[in-house]
């Protein structure tokens, strides 16, 4: 079994096309089927199904994959280990959601990347395989999680700090000079809000079934940004960590909805998988993002604010 079997494997499980495949790996597609079809030969099962022209993993790819992965990702960090040795260097692979990525680690990266110029950082969007499976197998090195809790045996995680979250709309809206706003007031109200799953939309989904609310207009986003400028143009109401908004609460372009249930925060967390080689590169990463990032009080701009 070869490492450039494994790594061929491993992208056409990603891809799911010779073609593209071969692009990826650099080299001609009969080349890529050669290498698969040696590789079942070893171990002795089809990986893959060709239907027509699809292209499936079966039962036995599906289990071979988390193993090829994790052989490479070994060999990865065994590689970095004898190249950089103690020097912070090589690749870092992070996952941020992109209300961290834009408010919350400018300053953490332009400390970084002047204290550590042969770090090479690469964030990377959020996966549709579980965290966890991400940083098992060596995807990604580490990931910012906004999140109550951190779950999995195989994770460790560090508590950064915790975010508020606010109902929020433009100065005019009906219901943005309201004393108190219920769960029932949102039921024909138009709620702009990212998508199911999110942490923090949890949050206010948890509030509104307590309260056997359910709202008839809602819009699903993937970006902050996309939600921002739709309550800019008047579509609605949207929900967010005050860091994505506190500029505009500042110049008083937004009003923070005065809602009754409990208030909403969340926890944002750093994490990686419990049987990762720690690099001097992702323990310089972790030494700043805790220096800039950990959180050792919680003024809120809500509090300086009159509401």
């Amino acid at each position: 079994m070869e490492v450039r079997q494994l790594h061929t494997f491993c992208v056409l499980a990603e891809e799911l096309n010779f073609t593209r495949t071969a692009e990826r790996v650099f080299t001609v597609q009969s080349n890529v089927t050669s290498q698969i079809k040696s590789l079942e030969a070893e171990l002795g099962s089809p990986l893959f199904d060709r239907l027509a022209k699809r292209v499936v993993l079966t039962e036995a790819g599906h289990r071979f994959r988390p193993y090829a992965e994790k052989a490479l990702a070994a060999m990865d960090q065994g590689y970095r280990a004898v190249k950089f040795g103690a020097e912070p260097a090589g690749p870092l692979h992070i996952y941020a959601p992109e209300s961290v990525l834009v408010y919350r680690l400018p300053e953490v990266l332009k400390v970084f990347r002047k204290r550590y110029p042969k770090v090479e950082l690469i964030f990377r969007p959020e996966s549709d395989r579980a965290l966890a499976v991400e940083l098992e197998t060596g995807k990604i090195d580490l990931a910012i999680s906004m999140s109550d809790s951190v779950d999995g045996e195989q994770l460790r995680s560090i508590r950064m700090r915790s975010e508020d979250i606010y109902l929020f709309a433009t100065p005019d809206h009906p219901l943005a000079a309201a004393r108190k706003v219920y769960p029932k007031d949102l039921l024909d109200q138009t709620l702009l809000l990212t998508e199911a799953g999110c942490g923090y939309r949890k949050k206010l989904d948890i509030q509104l079934a307590s309260a056997n609310v359910r709202p008839q207009h809602i819009t699903e986003f993937s970006s902050v940004e996309a939600i921002k400028q739709c309550v800019n143009a008047g579509m609605g109401i949207g929900l967010l960590p005050e860091i994505v908004i506190a500029a505009e609460l500042r110049k008083r372009q937004y009003a923070v909805i005065n809602w009754h249930s409990a208030k909403m925060t969340i926890a944002t967390h750093v994490v990686w998988h419990k049987d990762k080689w720690i690099s001097p590169g992702m323990q310089a990463f972790l030494d700043v993002l805790k220096a800039k990032l950990q959180q050792t009080s919680s003024p809120t701009l809500i509090q300086e604010r009159a509401v």
